[in-house]
């Protein structure tokens, strides 16, 4: 009996030891040699899965194989079409290639489209309109006269609806561009779309209007013409806009709504090839980006719900004479036009289309997942989903902390206490993965190196991204490596890293939820998978197995690094080519920088701190400084210079300027003339010093002090005047014809305290005035939309007015009025600025100025027309 008891001792004994052993296996740490392998695997995940699916595109359908593909999108026919379009050259308002050459090819093509219109089951019919419009956008006033648009009605004839479905893009290009892609090949995926519809003899329970409108870039007087003035603008209530920001690749949704989220779901339920996200909306929407679309016009004066769609590839050429017809590829086009094609066949048959206000119910969430299929839910469901998720976060992790006070008998206390000090390591984790980037940003600035990237987008790898990686893990791994404290497992800790990172992204998770940002949905998708990893390892018991719970959650960080991966590579390439006209007062670094920082820190926070399961963490973080290193040495060799010809040029559009200031008396105190330079980034003009001769280049800062609109004749959107750089000439730019600015009269009207002046103005189809009021007059009135006017808070003087015509060339006749408080209108009332703008590439530019452009490097492009620039004192 004893030597049986003793037995039992001595097993038990025995087998404790094989348990101790085998827990203590689980929890060493792996060899460091592993832990190149395991960053090496996501390196390898984002390459094998997501690079090759944001490429993706479908093969486009050549003509031969359309009998082999009834009803489908003929990618070579648009591209056909595209061809003979891209072929006219720059199509700017006001220009012969833009009113007549382009429209009377629109309208051939739609003549073709008549011929195989289904005729007995399908009305057609097609306008040119002419409108003449004013209105304020973006801090000037817009004011248009003859602009054209061609419009193209089809409806059924069994049809009663009197609610339109409105498709809309724009064939009007910048000066100097073809515009292939924007919006050439929207267009022509318009006329595909049309032909197939028209020839089908498929129902069709509502009009669609196809508007091909010709003064979008000016900006957007064709589509305000059409939606405040045409007879068939109130019967449309939905919207697809057509756009681009690029050339070729993929169109993106970008906006939509807002308040209509069934329009998302016609675009889940049908498209085939989604690419949407709300983050980009909200960027949009918040001005970063330096664009906009006819999407706003319909928005803010149509109240015209719809979904905003544009190219995003390639900006690099967007608004140069590079946006041609051998960027767009066929793929693209067929990418493109089945995304419309099936958006128009479903909203055009939509249930939703005869009471639009009724489905308007509050903003939509919306994403793809690396395009192969697409998510969208109401906000009010957002709302409810992040609070759930992010407070059920906090809970589970509750329910871990006790857990593992259990297993190890230590106090609930103790792991409190720990997590508290690594959630602040986790936190100063965070704000150094932001930190470092944008101390590189810093660095690169003040030693002149901004846009290293831009040629050679892979160097924000080892600029940004490598320190994003080293800041995010850092605090943590010194901590782990150094700690002393052997109350808590080595395993245990990093666990509880994981769950210092879920409460930091729970609480953005609330922030962002709180502050209606339905870009929360980011740090939902961490959270989820998180919380998922986190109670199968409770379930299975595998939390508290030494490392197991380790492989759990690198599983389920697949998919949340694969979506984070994706979205902010899709970011990285579009704002890329866009900080190369932020212009000169931003250091565009920062933006790419911090960029690259939020896109680690959500693909990454979980997975990133995983290191430390293997020996030696801090040779890993060695390796990525060589690797930052590496990199920084390569981007100030001649691979960081930014620019390369063709493919990705630098902007330094100019102008050629004839100036004459005329005083209150008539005299002329000066006459000259110059070039005006409007540089688009950060690096200014010392790339083209030793290509040009630049030598008394000035800066326009003392002027902007003392000349109305630093007497220059800027273009537009006027705020990056003071910016301006101007090389006088001694020989006068000869214009191609002159801007003649007639005063007709002035009348002092009843009551003696206001004063009526009217004008005559000839010129150029797009001309400038602007307005500033001397000391105690104040502007009344004028001719123009009386926005600026009515709100003096927002719009302070001087006040711009841009004048465009596009195949009306009849001189503007206008007025202003002034109230002035002494009365007295026999001394000077008010400054007046007028610019000409020969934009038209049929524009002769004077030998000097040819001479001039002849200078510009291979590697920049400049957007350049004369123009004269006449200040007056009334």
């Amino acid at each position: 009996m004893g030597a049986t008891k003793d037995g039992e001792i001595l097993l038990g004994s025995e087998n404790l030891i094989i348990e101790v052993d085998e827990e203590k296996r689980r929890t060493k740490q792996f060899s460091w040699f592993y832990a190149p392998t395991y960053l090496l695997f996501w390196v390898g995940l984002f390459f094998a899965v997501i690079y090759p699916l944001f490429q993706a595109l479908p093969t486009g359908i050549k003509i031969s194989d359309e009998a082999a593909n009834p009803g489908k999108f003929v990618a070579e026919r648009a591209q056909q079409i595209l061809l003979k379009i891209s072929q006219m050259g720059p199509r700017v308002v006001g220009d012969v290639s833009n009113e007549v050459t382009v429209v009377n090819f629109l309208l051939e093509e739609i003549e073709k489209v008549r011929q195989v219109l289904r005729e007995d089951v399908y009305d057609m019919e097609v306008e040119i309109q002419r409108a003449s419009g004013s209105y304020v956008v973006k801090g000037l006033t817009n004011h248009y006269q003859g602009v054209q648009n061609v419009i193209v009605r089809l409806s059924m004839k069994s049809s009663n609806s009197t609610n339109y479905l409105l498709v809309n893009s724009h064939y009007d290009t910048k000066p100097g561009s073809p515009g292939a892609g924007d919006d050439a090949a929207m267009v022509v995926v318009m006329l595909e779309v049309l032909r197939l519809v028209a020839s089908s003899g498929d129902p069709i329970l509502h009009p669609i209007i196809f508007l091909f409108n010709g003064a979008e870039e000016q900006p957007m007087q064709g589509s305000h013409g059409f939606i405040t003035q045409h007879r068939w603008a109130a019967n449309c209530k939905a919207l697809l806009n057509l756009d681009s920001a690029g050339a070729g690749g993929r169109d993106l949704l970008f906006q939509g709504g807002p308040n209509h989220p069934w329009l998302m779901e016609h675009y889940r339920n049908n498209v085939p090839h989604p690419f949407a996200t709300t983050t980009a909306e909200e960027i949009f929407q918040a001005g970063i980006i330096p664009s906009d679309t006819d999407f706003r016009i319909f928005r803010d004066f149509g109240v015209v719900p719809g979904l905003d769609m544009a190219g995003v590839y390639n900006g690099f050429v967007y608004h140069t004479k590079f946006d041609r017809y051998t960027v767009i590829s066929r793929d693209s086009l067929q990418n493109s036009g089945d995304n419309l094609l099936a958006l128009v066949w479903s909203i055009s048959n939509a249930e939703e289309m005869y009471d639009t206000e009724a489905f308007a119910s509050g903003h939509a969430v919306f994403f793809d997942f690396i395009g192969l299929f697409f998510v969208h839910y109401q906000e009010s469901t957002s709302v409810i989903l992040n609070l759930c998720f992010s407070f059920g976060a906090i809970a589970i992790v509750c329910v871990s902390l006790w857990r593992m006070s259990r297993v190890t008998g230590e106090r609930l206390g103790t792991y409190a206490g720990a997590f508290g000090l690594l959630f602040l390591l986790a936190l100063a984790g965070v704000l150094l993965a932001i930190a470092f980037p944008l101390l590189m940003a810093t660095f690169y600035d003040l030693g002149n190196r901004t846009l290293t990237y831009y040629s050679n987008s892979w160097l924000v790898i080892g600029l940004y991204i490598c320190p994003s990686v080293i800041g995010l893990v850092l605090p943590m791994t010194l901590y782990l490596t150094h700690k002393r404290n052997e109350k808590i497992p080595h395993t245990y800790y990093l666990h509880i890293v994981g769950h210092a990172n879920c409460v930091i992204l729970a609480i953005l998770c609330l922030a962002t939820t709180a502050l209606k940002y339905r870009s929360a949905y980011l740090f939902l998708i961490s959270l989820i998978f998180y919380v998922a990893a986190l109670i199968i390892n409770l379930l299975t018991r595998l939390h508290c197995r030494g490392y197991l719970w380790s492989l759990v959650l690198i599983v389920f960080q697949i998919i949340p690094f694969i979506y984070h991966a994706y979205l902010f590579h899709m970011f990285i390439l579009i704002l890329i080519p866009m900080v190369g006209r932020f212009g000169v007062s931003i250091n565009p670094d920062l933006l790419i920088g911090a960029l690259c920082a939020f896109g680690t820190i959500l693909a990454l926070s979980f997975a990133a701190p995983l290191v430390n399961i293997f020996r030696r963490p801090h040779c890993m973080l060695g390796g990525l400084a060589l690797v930052m290193f590496i990199f920084c040495m390569i981007s100030v060799s001649e691979v960081g210079f930014p620019y390369r010809a063709k493919t990705n040029v630098m902007r330094a559009d100019f102008m050629q300027v004839h100036r004459k200031f005329f005083e209150y008396d008539g005299s002329m105190s000066l006459e000259d003339s110059g070039y005006y330079f409007h540089l688009g980034d950060r690096n200014k003009e010392a790339p083209l010093l030793d290509h040009m001769n630049l030598t008394n280049l000035v800066a326009f800062d003392e002027d902007c002090d003392s000349e109305l609109m630093c007497g220059l004749p800027c273009y537009r959107y006027c705020s990056s005047r003071t910016h301006a750089l101007w090389l006088a000439r001694e020989e006068m730019v000869e214009l191609p014809y002159p801007t003649v600015l007639e005063f007709l009269n002035k009348t002092v009207l009843s009551g003696g305290y206001q004063v009526r002046y009217e004008f005559r103005l000839s010129g150029p189809p797009n001309m400038g005035l602007f307005f500033q009021p001397l000391a105690g007059v104040r502007l009344l009135r004028w001719t123009f939309a009386p926005g600026m006017l009515d709100n003096p808070a927002t719009y302070r003087p001087p006040l711009e007015v841009m004048l465009t015509y596009g195949i009306d060339d009849t001189p503007f006749e206008f007025f202003v009025e002034f109230s002035k408080d002494n009365g007295n209108f026999d001394e000077p009332v008010f400054e007046m600025g007028v610019s000409g703008h020969y934009v038209s590439p049929h524009d002769k530019r004077d030998a000097l100025s040819e001479e001039f452009l002849a200078t510009l490097p291979d590697f920049a492009f400049s957007m350049e027309w004369p123009s004269s620039y006449e200040r007056y004192v009334f």
